[in-house]
């Protein structure tokens, strides 16, 4: 990311508090020092070290990529955990989180090889963030309509229709609609120097 593009903006302190803690100790494991994390993220050390001290909170797609950085899940940077590797996620048990204006419920357990999510996409939320990094996404539109920016080439999904793309292939989401739109949302993890999220040319621009 370059110096003049401007850094994520991030949750109010209070919306996870449990991240911190868990952002350094799981930094830690995967033998990353500050300045690499932050490289690999696209983030300045001093952001980074400022989302591990609780100053700040990120939102949910710079989750994502921290997840694939250390090679582990949101779930667990969020410290959560799933006893014994549960195969059925109950929906009682399915607590809504909120990060970057985005709500998500995790469907499936932790320590997987791949991650399941359940999530809402308000409209005008983050329709500038671009992706790119190593893996599979799939994504399967529930509710609205979902606008789906592979590339250069803009998609439009509505109820039903669904998307499986190369995560390397820089992709862009956003509502379509003023009620936003509900996915699931399955992806790999992968950890890699390669993974970075990087932001769109324009902040606030849809796809």
């Amino acid at each position: 990311m370059s110096s003049s593009e401007t850094e994520p903006r991030d949750e109010p302190v209070e919306a996870l508090p449990a991240v911190a803690p868990q952002l350094r100790a799981l930094r830690r494991r995967a033998s990353l020092t500050l300045e690499a994390a932050a490289r690999q993220a696209g983030l300045s050390p001093a952001h980074l070290s400022r989302l591990e001290t609780g100053q700040r909170q990120p939102s949910l797609p710079m989750l994502l990529s921290l997840a694939r950085i250390y090679g582990t899940t949101v779930s667990e940077l969020l410290g959560e955990s799933a006893a014994d590797r549960d195969a059925v996620v109950r929906a009682a048990d399915m607590e809504p989180t909120e990060a970057g204006g985005w709500t998500y419920w995790q469907a499936g357990a932790a320590g997987r090889g791949m991650q399941a999510l359940r999530v809402h996409v308000p409209h005008g939320s983050q329709g500038d963030i671009v992706r790119v990094h190593p893996g599979e996404e799939w994504l399967y539109v529930l509710k609205g309509r979902l606008r789906l920016r592979l590339g250069d080439t803009l998609h439009r999904l509505s109820p039903g229709d669904s998307a499986h793309f190369d995560s390397l292939t820089p992709h862009r989401i956003a509502a379509q609609d003023p009620d936003g739109v509900e996915l699931l949302f399955v992806h790999t993890l992968l950890q890699s120097p390669t993974a970075a999220l990087c932001l769109g040319p324009t902040h606030g621009e849809t796809p």
